[in-house]
């Protein structure tokens, strides 16, 4: 298989990806603007810490690279003058050092937040393209920037995922296992009778990898990627909750009271949760995985309650306790603000 770049190695789904490309007998490098301290990787991955805007960095790490999957990103709790500048501006000079470079393919790891809150479902590729926030309108950005490289000979993949997890997520889903090992009730905004969808890291990691290894004709597009068994937001957080046993119940709460709630206290820097969670939770949004399996024949393996399930677990058995810092990414412990005091009446 050909060498591969990584940038954003450092982050949750950058650690994964480095380990199945090497698992895949890659010669893998890694970049990011944080150290990459996984030691299980350390000797299997040249490491190059630096921004993705450095472009002479970026293209030390990119000479004689085949593929490149392009992973860094700036995440909403970020400002929006960062996550346009690292979403946007460092997209363009990772496509355009690849394009000069001669890379024989990018992935460029997208996100479902392109389509906002979509109107009718299963959403397909095709979709009106509406970003909630920064982040959502940056990457509807940074796509169009593929698609222009693309139209200039570089094989560009678009990888949309729905929001994934697995062991070594944390983030807001640290937020959520935090609760659920105290054997608190879990608050979910409207009925939960929504159906939403999840991806397990593992399964984004195993098409990523297929991608990568496949021929222009096949790789060259868009495509959603998400899990294929989901029930509703209610169904799969019960499923977590009896598998943790401590008698925990999912309590909604109307979204008419609550979302106008975490509106205000994400302005005042209060709540950890940006809008796409908030204004999504109470939504279907769910993606048609149609041109994924017609395309290269794959079916993911994990459901979405097997997401909270083995993220949770992860949690409990190997993170849970451990002193960590606190910060903006998926792979940092998120400070609960004002609900680590709303816990205490769950």
């Amino acid at each position: 298989m050909d060498s591969c770049l990584v940038t954003g190695a450092s982050g949750f789904f950058g650690y994964h990806i480095c380990r199945h490309l090497v698992a895949l007998g890659c010669r893998v490098r890694g970049l990011d603007v944080t150290p990459f301290d996984y030691p299980d990787l350390a000797a299997d991955v040249e490491f190059f810490e630096a921004d993705i805007r450095d472009a002479a960095v970026l293209k030390r790490a990119m000479r004689d690279v085949g593929v490149v999957v392009h992973a860094a990103a700036a995440l909403p709790l970020q400002s929006a003058s960062r996550i346009r500048a690292v979403n946007v501006a460092g997209t363009d000079t990772v496509l355009a050092s690849a394009l000069e470079l001669g890379v024989r393919r990018l992935i460029y790891i997208s996100s479902t937040a392109v389509y906002g809150i979509p109107r009718s479902h299963p959403v397909t590729e095709d979709h009106p393209l509406v970003g909630i926030g920064p982040y959502g309108e940056t990457k509807i950005a940074a796509e169009a920037l593929c698609r222009r490289y693309r139209e200039m000979g570089l094989g560009v993949t678009i990888l949309r995922p729905r929001t994934f997890a697995g062991p070594k997520r944390l983030g807001v889903f640290q937020i959520l296992c935090d609760w659920v090992r105290e054997g608190r009730d879990i608050p979910i905004i409207g009925s939960g009778g929504n159906r939403y969808q999840l991806l397990h890291v593992d399964d984004l990691v195993q098409i990523t990898g297929v991608v990568a290894q496949a021929e222009a004709a096949l790789a060259d597009g868009t495509f959603n990627v998400g899990a294929a068994v989901f029930g509703t937001m209610r169904e799969d957080l019960q499923e977590l909750l009896d598998y943790a046993a401590h008698g925990g119940r999912v309590r909604p709460v109307p979204a008419g009271l609550v979302i106008p709630a975490l509106r205000a206290l994400e302005f005042l820097h209060l709540s950890p949760l940006y809008e796409w969670v908030y204004e999504t939770a109470d939504k279907e949004h769910y993606v048609s995985l149609d041109k994924l399996r017609q395309r290269f024949n794959w079916q993911p393996r994990k459901s979405s309650a097997a997401v909270w399930i083995d993220t949770y677990r992860w949690y409990v058995e190997e993170f849970a306790g451990l002193a960590v810092t606190t910060g903006t990414g998926h792979r940092i412990a998120w400070k609960q603000g004002v609900l680590g005091l709303v816990k205490r009446f769950f």
